[in-house]
Parts: structure tokens; C-alpha cells; sequence
């Protein structure tokens, strides 16, 4: 056989920079039942798949060109930078993958937070961005939940916020497990102020994010198939000593034991959020 021909080595060598949220290019495998289709076809399906129903993940600039009217929003505080602030380094300093973070995909943080209309009504729209750091929750994040809930306070608007996290973020330590606490009271002063918040989970939402925020919406759904929990399965099953349920910690599974209010399809997200949104404005 010729050399050319010869697996040289083995395994999956994708460096994390090559890989994709949003589908780049011509072409996309849906990564669950493999069909192949156009990312042009992909986007106006809302990167669902069209044969599977398979929930490819998307990021803020994707939900809310889905959400908002004519995709017309402004994007608030978006002058929050997060800092370094105790010198952590691992295998590189935080610092450095920050910059390497921020270059790569083009946020400042793993939250955006934008503001519009969604058929003609206003909302507050939080949207966790996973090609930053996997959407780990440090200080920036919550303080733009923080500050959303100001907002939304001082306008009279409804609050949405869009998880999508491997939890807290270790860099920051402590200022990160704080933000769990932070947002918890916040969202105590967005109830007494008698404004809805929805919370919508996606795959994945884990964690810190689960253990605050996530789990305190007015009405609590979630996209098909997301992985939504705490600790990991396999943490789990080695702690319990015991085999976890099929499905356990999906959308599913949590809707059918009372965690979830309902599963909501994207290609139906605008027209159900336009409806809950005139159901709480009456």
C-alpha cells in the first residue's frame, strides 16, 4: 500500500480554534443522525436539523436575529470587560486566554445582552455566547445579569435570559461562585417588581448556571434534547454507586419530573415568546 495512504495517527487532532458553534461554510453533518445538508438550508431551518430535529447549538447573534423583529436590537452594556483578577494560570495565565478568547470570537465575555421588539412587544434578551470559554459564568456575566434587571426595572420590560454554560468559571475562583448568590437576589428584586422572567435552557446548561439563575425563571423551558444538571452524569453514578435512568438529565426527562414548565422547538420560539409576552402583559 502506498504511504500516502497510511494513517499515520489516530484519533480526532481538530484543534479548539478550527471548532465551530455555528456551522462555517457550504456544507454541515448533523453530528446525531448525519444527514448532510447546505448551511443555507441549515440556517433557515434555525440550525435544526430538518430530519432529526437535532438542536444544533448557536450563540447570541443567532437568537436574536430568530427573536427579535427584523433583527433590530441594541445591544446594552457592552462596554464590561472581565479582569484578571487574581493572576490564575493553569497551563497558560488567564489573562493570555482571555485575549486568546476575545480574539477568537469576537465578545468581549460569554454574555451578550440586547434589547428590542418580538411581534411589536418589548423584552430584555441575555444570551450565554459557549464559544467563550465553554459560557462559563464569571464576574461579567453576572454583573450583565445584574444590570439587565436594572434595566428591565427602570423600562417596566420583561427579562429573558438564554443559558448555555459548563457552569462557573475556575479562573475567578471565588468571584465567580459570588455571582450565584448576586444573581438570585437580583432576580428577588425583578419578582418584587412584579416583571416576568423566563428562563430558556439549551444544550448545555450545567453547573453554577443550573445551581442560580437558570432554574429561578417565572416559566422554566428548554430546547430539545438539552443536557440540563449539576454535576455530571458520571460524577453522579460514581457518587450514588448506582446506574443513572435513561434519557436522565435531558430536557425531557426533566419536563416529565417537574423541573421544566414545557420544551419549546426553535422554529416556534418567536411565535411562543410573542405569546407568553402578551399573556403576562394582560
Amino acid at each position: 500500500m502506498s504511504s500516502w495512504f497510511k494513517r499515520i495517527k489516530q484519533g480526532i487532532s481538530t484543534s479548539t480554534s478550527e471548532k465551530k458553534e455555528a456551522p462555517d461554510g457550504l456544507w454541515h453533518k448533523c453530528p446525531n443522525c448525519k444527514k448532510t445538508t447546505t448551511v443555507k438550508d441549515l440556517k433557515e431551518h434555525y440550525y435544526v436539523c430538518d430530519k432529526c430535529n437535532y438542536h444544533n447549538r448557536i450563540n447570541s447573534r443567532e437568537y436574536f436575529e430568530i427573536i427579535f423583529d427584523d433583527n433590530q436590537f441594541e445591544e446594552l452594556f457592552s462596554n464590561i470587560y472581565p479582569t484578571d483578577f487574581l493572576g490564575f494560570k493553569d497551563l497558560k495565565p488567564y489573562s493570555d486566554r482571555l485575549k486568546d478568547a476575545q480574539k477568537k470570537s469576537g465578545l468581549k465575555d460569554a454574555m451578550t445582552v440586547g434589547t428590542g421588539k418580538v411581534n411589536g412587544l418589548g423584552l430584555v434578551v441575555a444570551c450565554m455566547d459557549f464559544n467563550f470559554i465553554g459560557g462559563s459564568m464569571g464576574s461579567v456575566v453576572g454583573e450583565k445579569i445584574a444590570r439587565s434587571i436594572d434595566y428591565c426595572i427602570v423600562h417596566k420590560m420583561p427579562l429573558m435570559i438564554i443559558s448555555k454554560s459548563g457552569g462557573a468559571r475556575m479562573m475567578e475562583s471565588a468571584f465567580s461562585l459570588m455571582q450565584m448568590a448576586k444573581t438570585s437576589a437580583k432576580l428577588t428584586q425583578l419578582a418584587n417588581a412584579r416583571l416576568p422572567f423566563i428562563s430558556l435552557m439549551t444544550d448545555p446548561t450545567t453547573g453554577g448556571v443550573t445551581a442560580s439563575f437558570a432554574m429561578l425563571g417565572d416559566v422554566n423551558i428548554a430546547e430539545p434534547g438539552a443536557l440540563i444538571g449539576f454535576a455530571g452524569p458520571r460524577i453522579i453514578k460514581e457518587t450514588i454507586k448506582k446506574d443513572l435512568p435513561a434519557g436522565f438529565q435531558s430536557a425531557e426527562f426533566l419536563l416529565e419530573h417537574g423541573f421544566l414548565d414545557f420544551i419549546m422547538d426553535r422554529k416556534e420560539l418567536k411565535t411562543r415568546l410573542a405569546n407568553l409576552l402578551s399573556l403576562f402583559k394582560n
